[in-house]
This record gives structure tokens, C-alpha cells and sequence, in this order.
């Protein structure tokens, strides 16, 4: 398959994040080559356009410049060893998960080693947002490398930071999360709070959207908590526990007293209790209706979709 317009980009992670950034560089005139562990996500890539690589050292070597969108500090860490064990050209890897900034910092020195350069890059945004290309990227970690990269960035995302020092892009993650943590519960318990009063849950959407009370994480989770019905996910509340952690240990590590974000976790934490892992993150509201008594008309509360 020949290069797009644009030149080739590597995405190793074809999950939500990661395919809603391989669709949007497709889309843009970039050749995308892309590799996931799971069959589902490769097949669905493949009808939009994306090569599919035989595994994740195959994308480094058809790509200079590969993005990680990958789940786990594990996954990470296995995928950075392999590449580096490949012994390839230089490359450029931009890390853009949510990890801790140790667990970023070891797979750097790997790839170090190997004569390759990653960049720490999180996102702020939804699954729903990246697929529309409405969310920001925290870059960090090389300068010169970033502003290399910019028209990459600006055919899948609204806005790019650059922080300096690597590390930075993961410490503003964290704030924008823990941030993101409490409005998606303070939703959540505004919405139950309304339905308990008697109003109509599309009334508080349409009312809390002109005000002062509104967020973006309002706008975007409260239509779930309306319509009630929390597939398909846009974050997985199994997979948001994980940020929740390492947000909470950076917390601590740096003394630094969360009150609100520790209260939001506890109704996390029920979710997960109740099996929705699988749910959107909005399906908190669920939780709080059981908390307050709520009953809706046509019965219980879904987290399946139609």
C-alpha cells in the first residue's frame, strides 16, 4: 500500500481513542498503518482505509512516527521491549494514554536506548469528542519534535499544547481528569436531584445547558443520563478506574488533599459493584438513582444498547 498525501503515521491501539485518531488521519489524506491485540477493532479499521500491520514492531518499521494509544502500563511496557528489541531506525513514538509518569518514563529510557524518542502526548476528550476531533492534546518531552508534528496533530484534534519537560503533558492530564471525575458525578447527581423533584430529565438538560451550571462534561454525559442508556461507551467505567488511580496516587505523592475527587470515587466504585465495567461513565447516574429511589417510567434503568 503506498504512502497517503501526507506521509505515513503508525498507531499501535486501535480502542476507542485509537481508532477514532486512525479514522480522522484516514480521512485527512494520511496512510495509517495500525495494529490491535483484538480482531474486532482490526477488521473495523481496515474497512476505513487503515493498513493493518501483522503486530505492533511491524508498525514501527512501516512508520518513522508511531502514536500508543494502548490500556495498561503492561501493554506499554511489552510494546516498547519488543520494538526496542527489533533494533529499527530512529523513531518517533507519541505516548498518548494515561499512565503514570514513572510508567512513561521507563518505556523513554527503553526506547532511549534503542535510539528512539518518545513524546508524552495525553489527551483531554472523550471517545465521542475524538471521533469528532473536539478534544486537546498536552504535548511534552521534545520540543523540536512537536512542532514537527503539528499538522499530524491538527487532523485529529482542536488544540495542541506544548509543556516543555517531559512529563508535563501527564501532570496537565491529571488536572483536566480529576476535573472531568467530579463533573461527571456532579452531573450525574444534579440530573437525580431534578428527576426526584419531579422535572422531566430532558427539562434539566435543555435548562442546565443555558446556565450558569453548566460544563462540557455536562453536555456531553447528561444526554446518556436522559435517554438512560449508557452503550456505546465513550469511557468504560472498568477502564476509567484506572485513571481514577493514577490521578489519586499523583495526588498523594505530591500532598496535594482531593475531598471531592476522593467522594467522587466511592460512586465509581459502586458503579463497578453494580456490573456496569462496561458502561459509560455517565452510568453513575444509575448508581444515584438507586441511592435516592428514583424509578423511571418504563421501569430499570439500562446500561444495554438499543
Amino acid at each position: 500500500m503506498t504512502s497517503g498525501k501526507k506521509g505515513t503515521v503508525g498507531i499501535i491501539g486501535l480502542g476507542i481513542m485509537g481508532g477514532a485518531f486512525a479514522e480522522n488521519l484516514t480521512a485527512a489524506g494520511w496512510h495509517v498503518v495500525g495494529y490491535d491485540i483484538a480482531a474486532a477493532p482490526r477488521r473495523a479499521l481496515a474497512r476505513a482505509g487503515v493498513e493493518i500491520a501483522a503486530d505492533a514492531v511491524d508498525v514501527a518499521r512501516k512508520a518513522k512516527t508511531v502514536i500508543t494509544s494502548l490500556p495498561s502500563p503492561k501493554a506499554l511496557a511489552a510494546t516498547v521491549a519488543a520494538i526496542a528489541k527489533a533494533k529499527l531506525p530512529r523513531r518517533v513514538f507519541v505516548e498518548m494514554s494515561t499512565f503514570t509518569i514513572e510508567d512513561k518514563t521507563k518505556a523513554g529510557n527503553v526506547l532511549h536506548k534503542a535510539g528512539h524518542v518518545l513524546l508524552d502526548c495525553p489527551v483531554s476528550g472523550t471517545g465521542a469528542q475524538a471521533k469528532k476531533k473536539d478534544m486537546v492534546i498536552y504535548a511534552s518531552g521534545g520540543n523540536a519534535e512537536v512542532k514537527r508534528l503539528r499538522p499530524m496533530f491538527a487532523d485529529f484534534s482542536r488544540g495542541l499544547f506544548d509543556l516543555g519537560e517531559f512529563g508535563n503533558g501527564s501532570r496537565m492530564k491529571y488536572v483536566a481528569n480529576h476535573l472531568v471525575a467530579i463533573h461527571n458525578v456532579a452531573s450525574a447527581e444534579a440530573m437525580v436531584l431534578g428527576m426526584k423533584a419531579g422535572l422531566p430529565p430532558q427539562l434539566i438538560l435543555d435548562l442546565i445547558s443555558t446556565g450558569a451550571g453548566n460544563s462540557r462534561i455536562f453536555e456531553l454525559r447528561a444526554p446518556m443520563m436522559v435517554q438512560n442508556r449508557y452503550q456505546p461507551a465513550t469511557m468504560k467505567i472498568g477502564v476509567w478506574q484506572k485513571d481514577m488511580d493514577v490521578i489519586g496516587g499523583f495526588a498523594r505523592k505530591i500532598r496535594v488533599p482531593t475531598p471531592m475527587f476522593d467522594a467522587s470515587k466511592a460512586i465509581y466504585a459502586k458503579a463497578r459493584k453494580s456490573g456496569l465495567d462496561d458502561a459509560d461513565t455517565a452510568a453513575v447516574c444509575v448508581v444515584l438513582e438507586k441511592m435516592a429511589g428514583v424509578k423511571r417510567k418504563g421501569g430499570k434503568a439500562k446500561s444495554r444498547s438499543r
